[in-house]
């Protein structure tokens, strides 16, 4: 299949570091909406019912909000969305739904792992608009045998976003931090200065959600020794923890320069109640989280966050940038839903109007050509346009991890490891321990 290019030089300043990935499952509820609780090719009377089954909460209500501009133009379709994330695991209630027979026809998967455990279900989509239109190097993860099972959400990326009235008030030109021990440096004005900056802690670190470490501040440490290429990790027998010490720096540096306790911190509590509302300097997040600070203080979200490289050595100035995820038609759902599932991620991704809603309202970075036109949304995105533009960015390679490995293995320790339970050698030890079982 014909790939295409991004921009001036997106694609290839993001897809050298193989861009596939898995982002937050975020913070928020299960909810659903759309027009119909019919299922399958039912519906209303001769109209198809699609049902979405999706994990980002984040532009949930943006999302519905496309659902239903779709169903005005299409009277033959409607669209029944489920949205389950944050406190919900969005893949163990995933599997629930295919166990109990409500088996969803459009659903998310990460990479080459999540392809591999629900392969049986998914539709070949190398024939729709968006996959001719995915960036080169987007699609290398959900291919198998040259057919195409998903077709990318967007891209992001990730770092530490932080405050940048706190950081002139207390003198620390963000510029400057490169290296863990500018980093220090700038955590060690924070704290001496926490009462004058109106801030009760430079971070606000959410040890409750395993994802926020074992997927995103691992991969940054891990990207490297598998060379930034999530099949290399999905084919890897073992994982050395080759930056292993410099992983548990950043981890002691914000756990313990953090609101407390951080294993009672979660990702609503972190952006929401301690970001958003200026409480804290700086957390380890990425663009996802602008919808949510924007609702919270929409000055604040425009004009105040900046984003800063997470410190690692031989890679200072570059932040990981990825698609987060895939959106998966079920085959199984019958011929004509699986066209019309098919039509709708057309429309989203390819139309005029689909198009100006993903830039505008969901405040995506395309990973499809054709966006020329389009304007980047928000300042936290916009900067990370600029940094992968210009090459500076770590490829994210996490969803080449065993199924639940960076969860249930790498999470877990890394809580048990935050609680005192157990040592960081434990920690890399449990986790290399469980990734070899797992590749045996």
């Amino acid at each position: 299949m014909k790939k295409k290019k991004f921009y001036s030089g997106i694609a290839t300043a993001l897809l050298a570091s193989s861009v596939l990935a898995g982002c937050s499952f975020g913070s928020g509820e299960e909810s659903s909406g759309g027009s119909n609780d019919g299922g399958g090719e039912g519906g209303n009377g001769d109209a198809v019912t699609v049902d979405v089954f999706q994990f980002k909460v984040e532009f949930k209500d943006q999302f519905e909000e496309l659902v239903s501009m779709y169903e005005e133009e299409n009277p033959d379709v409607n669209i029944n969305v489920k949205t389950v994330g944050g406190g919900n695991d969005y893949g163990a209630s995933l599997k629930t739904s295919f166990s109990s027979g409500e088996e969803p026809d459009i659903f998310n998967v990460g990479g080459p792992t999540d392809v591999e455990e629900y392969e049986e279900y998914l539709a070949d989509v190398s024939d729709t608009k968006a996959a001719e239109a995915a960036l080169d190097g987007t699609l290398s993860g959900v291919s198998r045998d040259d057919q195409v099972l998903g077709l990318p959400y967007n891209q992001e990326g990730y770092g530490l976003l932080y405050n940048k009235k706190v950081f002139e008030e207390a003198g620390i030109d963000a510029s400057s931090i490169k290296t863990m021990e500018d980093l220090k440096g700038a955590v060690e004005t924070l704290n001496s200065n926490k009462e004058e900056l109106g801030i009760e802690a430079p971070f606000a670190f959410p040890g409750k959600e395993q994802w926020v470490m074992g997927n995103h501040l691992a991969n940054a440490y891990l990207a490297d020794e598998f060379n930034h290429d999530v099949m290399e990790a999905y084919e890897a027998d073992t994982v050395e923890f080759a930056m292993g010490d410099q992983m548990k720096e950043f981890t002691d540096l914000q756990s313990e320069n953090s609101i407390q306790p951080v294993l009672s911190l979660d990702y609503s509590q972190q952006v929401e109640e301690h970001f958003s509302l200026g409480n804290v300097a700086m957390i380890q997040q990425g663009n996802w989280v602008y919808n949510t600070i924007e609702s919270m203080d929409q000055e604040f979200a425009e004009n105040n966050v900046g984003l800063l490289p997470i410190p690692v050595e031989g890679y200072e100035g570059s932040i990981p940038v990825g698609v987060p995820n895939y959106w998966v038609v079920n085959k199984k759902a019958g011929d004509e839903v699986v066209q019309a599932s098919k039509d709708f991620l057309d429309w989203m991704y390819t139309s005029d109007k689909g198009k100006k809603f993903v830039t505008e309202e969901f405040k995506f970075i395309p990973a499809y050509e054709g966006y020329e036109d389009q304007e980047i949304a928000d300042p936290i995105s916009q900067e990370i346009y600029k940094y992968a533009n210009e090459g500076n960015t770590l490829g994210w390679v996490f969803l080449g991890a065993p199924t639940a490995w960076t969860e249930d293995a790498l999470g877990v320790a890394m809580q048990e490891y935050l609680s005192g339970d157990i040592t960081w050698e434990e920690v890399e030890k449990q986790a290399t321990d469980a990734w070899e079982e797992a590749r045996q």
